[in-house]
């Protein structure tokens, strides 16, 4: 493989996104530190996962999309690589399989050493959620059925990159379930969730051209909008209450972002073109990576 074949698979795999993918396993990892429960085996192993959960995702939405036609000369934002013929629809196939697999080999040891001491219907779970996670990867585009082309994309997000991820490694690491995690792990969910609306409501006209009904076409730009300060305002009141409820109010240092996000929410709700929102969707990611190192400083101070 010659350096313009590498770096095309590295712009299919689209490295951006890879921040994003891992903020849940960072913060739910923080908060099993916090109890003095953090398992360094564990967090690389999540990671991993993660990473190749996004990257088998990419290449999943990469594949569906190009093949359903929804990216084509209309599509914004950088050309994908099915699109452009750089990569072939047979190659794309195989890098799929591989990240599946790449996926459950580090995603099945990880339930496995995490649930030592859980029950055996634990470790099922957990091998069950970690299947679960690539079909999902694979299957938000992909196949007559794809859920990202019926306005479930955002569910998927908030329960994969929020309440799993973030709740998930908590569980494995402490071996103990705290009702109270919910609350940052609905925060890295909600702030997920803003992404995939941006994305969506940068493609609006030619997601709706194509037939993909996400939520952004179901409810019109206006709707997607409010929804969109919904997604990002949420989490402020979930860490408050969250800093209350465990009475360590040092965890509102994370609200810092909002430094970023308050000018964020004012240049969606003036935006008239779907297509200038495309700079936005960075910034709310590394927002939300972010956020994630702040929790993570603070309970290492």
């Amino acid at each position: 493989m010659n350096g313009n074949q590498v770096k095309v698979w590295l712009n299919a795999f689209r490295l951006r996104t890879l921040p994003l993918s891992v903020s849940g396993i960072i913060t739910g990892s923080s908060l099993a530190f916090s109890v003095n429960q953090f398992d360094a085996l564990l967090f690389s192993l999540a990671i991993l996962t993660v990473l190749f959960l996004q990257i088998l995702s990419n290449l999943a939405n990469d594949l569906g999309d190009g093949l359903k036609g929804t990216d084509n000369a209309n599509r914004v934002g950088p050309t994908r690589a099915i699109q452009s013929g750089k990569i072939s629809v047979s190659a794309m196939k195989k890098a799929v399989i591989l990240f599946a697999i790449l996926s459950l080999c580090t995603g099945i040891p990880l339930a496995y050493l995490g649930t030592q001491g859980l029950s055996v219907q634990m470790l099922y779970i957990f091998i069950g959620l970690a299947i679960l996670c690539v079909l999902a990867a694979i299957s938000y585009t992909m196949g007559k059925k794809a859920y990202g082309y019926f306005g479930l994309g955002d569910v998927f997000v908030f329960l994969f990159f929020g309440i799993l991820s973030v709740c998930g490694i908590f569980l494995l690491m402490t071996k103990q379930w705290m009702a109270e995690i919910i609350l940052p792990a609905s925060t890295i969910g909600l702030l997920s969730a803003a992404v995939l609306n941006l994305n969506n409501m940068r493609d609006l006209v030619n997601d709706k051209a194509s037939g993909k009904n996400t939520l952004v076409v179901r409810m019109g730009f206006s709707k997607a909008k409010l929804y969109h300060i919904f997604l990002i305002v949420t989490p402020l009141l979930l860490i408050t209450l969250f800093s209350y409820i465990i009475d360590s109010w040092g965890y509102l240092f994370s609200l810092s972002i909002y430094l970023i996000l308050i000018p964020h929410i004012i240049r969606v709700v003036q935006c008239e073109d779907p297509k200038s929102l495309d700079p936005e969707l960075k910034k709310v990611a590394l927002t939300t990576f972010l956020f994630s190192l702040i929790i993570a400083t603070w309970v290492l101070i």
